[in-house]
């Protein structure tokens, strides 16, 4: 193994000689380093002999290397089934900190300063049982914005602008993560058909903010710029108490498969960084052409260094990791919780404080890992999603043809109190990490208007995309103007918002979700960088309804943090921060092994009651009801509980009228398909 120290500072530093390049190549034969002319990006105005130390980095320093100089590589190596030398092209510094576009989809490395005055502007810090995570497109939040310059829209300046933090402040979330922001290109077979890669899985460089999404003002100016832009944008976002999440693709990049690109990490050292077998034959879990090889230490100190990178010199506070299982495959390709990435990442003192959340699977063999990282790590929860869509839709479709339905009420009640089921007692309910849905996949208003996909426009005749969407039409396939219908659709998309934010476990909510943002039933709009994709801010009076349920149910979850659990209670025990749950069947009796168990069973009582460790004593009666003809409940009697007041009822579009309150034992009707929120007064038992 190459000591850890040996790849240290790897890429461009300036020096009190000028810049120092420092690349890392176990089977090349020669690297010159490439200076451009400023003005001629065809013109190399001076090339330098790389020098090969013992633990294969190689070297080049020349004063002509200074912020704002473009350079490149070009290496040299022998052929061979597992080599892609190409020493006619220049090649991208893996590790650059800038890139310049040089033409259609080329692009060479840059040197920039990095200097940047945060002004004391500090990371928040927020607690993960306070998180809300809110997943955003840079574009298309502000694209469509009508509250900010036009030449702001869909920029890094536009996510800062005032209009865009004062929305995400009162709305009530706490961190936005952003879709992939690391400079990426489109791939070949999309270019091919004059579509583009909008959501940006397909990273071209691991340390460079994606330019296109910069302002034409910093893009014109240059790297230097754009970064400046992106940091500014941290910088406001933190000064308003919001974190910034990254999406990062590190499982792959943008060479693709073998007959793809040769742009960097293929030109410099392919047998090295791409999993392949004797014969050169890539091997593939990533579904994306090529998998970057972390069954060696180089590639996986290059993203170390770059999530230290971007969480330090970049303030970000959090990465939400694509396909995280290709990062935990050692050098069989065989998936383990304890690989030296995914613990290093977790351990790093220099990422210390930052969170960390995995999509917890990828498409080789033994990929679905949810509920299987290591502790430290939270993960998309990907059967909550599909156990609280199958709950709240299929379910009751189901019921509607007079089928039993696929579960009752047991398997949604351990999803709702944080999947002990799923992670270990040691890791907590803060270990899932909670969604409806994602930016992949149908809208939470297209799961109640569509029962199919629509993805004719992506150019692949509706082969692309899931057909396992767990969604409900409620008789309509897509629009319409039937009031019963519609009224329907906004009960499910209240019950699915009330589920998600009422559950114990990290919330993440999708950009325009709280508003009822359409795709027209696309559920795979990751090449459309149009109005289908951007969010619309003339909101329909639905829309502005449904957005003040968001609101207030984003309160509910601040306000009661019995909601809110850090760990698992155990049995018999008074665990801190851990909310003593009870639950009763619709006649206030405790739940029998039949009422868990039982698919008709599809009423529940869930009295949550906090244990302080920071906060105030809290309780809480959250009562899910998941049947379209109405039910009559009897509240529970409780030791210490008086009474219950209303709180939340998702059985109306506004409950601003409704002011409730029952004693213990009390009977009251619940609407069908509904849940309603109650805070149970009384002192702490």
């Amino acid at each position: 193994m190459t000591p850890a120290d040996s790849l240290r500072n790897l890429g461009v530093r300036a020096t009190s000689n000028g810049g120092e390049l420092r690349v890392w190549s176990e089977h090349a034969e020669s690297i010159e380093l490439c200076i451009f002319d400023h003005t001629d990006p065809n013109w190399i105005v001076r090339t330098v002999a790389m020098v090969r130390d013992s633990h294969n980095v190689w070297v080049g320093r020349t004063r002509t290397l200074t912020p704002g100089r473009r350079y490149g590589i070009r290496v040299t190596g022998p052929a061979g089934p597992t080599h892609a030398f190409h020493p006619e092209k220049t090649l991208v510094d893996p590790y650059a900190r800038g890139l310049a576009r040089v033409g259609p989809d080329q692009w060479q490395s840059t040197m920039v300063d990095g200097g940047f005055d945060w002004a004391g502007a500090v990371k928040p810090n927020t607690p993960l049982d306070h998180t809300v995570v809110y997943e955003a497109h840079v574009r298309g939040l502000s694209k469509l914005s009508p509250a900010m310059p036009a030449e702001l829209r869909g920029t890094y300046a536009g996510l800062a602008h005032e209009s865009t933090i004062a929305y995400l402040k009162n709305l009530g979330v706490t961190a936005v993560e952003l879709l992939p922001v690391q400079s990426f290109v489109s791939e070949q077979r999309l270019i091919k058909q004059g579509l583009s890669n909008y959501w940006g899985y397909n990273t071209f460089n691991f340390f460079t903010p994606h330019a296109d999404y910069a302002t034409q003002a910093s893009q014109s100016e240059g790297p230097e710029a754009v970064l400046r832009e992106f940091k500014g944008m941290v910088k406001l976002l933190h000064e308003a108490g919001l974190e910034v999440i990254l999406d990062v693709v590190y499982n792959h990049t943008a060479e693709e498969g073998p007959a793809g690109p040769v742009s960097s990490l293929r030109g410099i050292d392919n047998a090295t960084y791409y999993r392949q077998n004797a014969q050169g034959h890539y091997i593939d879990v990533t579904g994306c052409g090529n998998t970057v090889n972390f069954g060696h230490e180089v590639p996986m100190r290059l993203v170390l260094d770059s999530l230290r990178y971007w969480a330090n010199e970049v303030q970000i506070d959090g990465f939400r990791f694509d396909l995280a299982a290709t990062l935990g495959r050692n050098g069989d390709v065989h998936y383990t919780p304890d690989h030296p990435l995914l613990t290093a990442i977790r351990d790093d003192p220099a990422l210390a404080g930052v969170k960390l959340i995995a999509e917890p699977w990828d498409v080789g063999m033994g990929g679905w890992q949810t509920g299987n990282f290591p502790s430290g790590w939270s993960e998309w929860n990907d059967r909550y999603r599909d156990r609280m869509r199958s709950f709240w839709l299929t379910d009751v479709a189901a019921v509607r043809r007079n089928a039993t339905s696929d579960s009752g009420i047991g398997r949604f009640a351990s999803r709702l109190a944080g999947s002990a089921n799923t992670f270990s007692l040691e890791r907590g309910p803060l270990a899932s990490l909670n969604f409806i849905t994602a930016h992949d996949g149908f809208t939470m208003a297209d799961l109640t208007a569509y029962d199919v996909k629509h993805n004719v426009g992506n150019g692949e005749s509706n082969r692309d995309g899931t057909n396992d969407n767990n969604s409900f039409n409620h008789g309509v396939e897509g629009p319409t103007r039937d009031v019963t219908v519609l009224a329907t659709r906004r009960r499910a998309m209240r019950n699915l918002l009330g589920t998600l934010l009422l559950s114990a476990g990290v919330p993440m909510l999708t950009a325009g979700d709280e508003f009822g943002r359409s795709q027209r039933g696309n559920n795979n709009a990751y090449c459309h960088d149009s109005e289908l994709t951007w969010l619309d801010w003339d909101f329909d009076d639905w829309q502005q309804d449904l957005h003040r349920v968001t609101r207030q149910l984003l309160a509910l979850r601040r306000e009661n943090p019995a909601l809110r659990p850090v760990r698992f209670g155990r049995t018999g025990q008074t665990t801190p921060s851990a909310s003593q749950m009870d639950w009763y069947n619709a006649a206030g009796a405790s739940m029998s092994e039949s009422d868990w168990n039982s698919p008709r069973e599809r009423t529940l009582q869930y009295l949550a009651a906090s244990t302080p460790e920071h906060e105030d004593f809290n309780r809480i009666l959250l009562i899910v009801h998941g049947l379209e003809t109405p039910v009559e409940v009897t509240l529970p009697l409780h030791t210490g509980v008086s009474g219950y007041t209303v709180l939340w009822d998702s059985s109306h579009d506004d409950i601003r009228e409704v002011v409730s309150s029952y004693a213990p034992g009390a009977r009251l009707t619940v609407g069908g398909t509904s849940m309603l929120l109650l805070r149970a007064e009384g002192a702490q038992a």
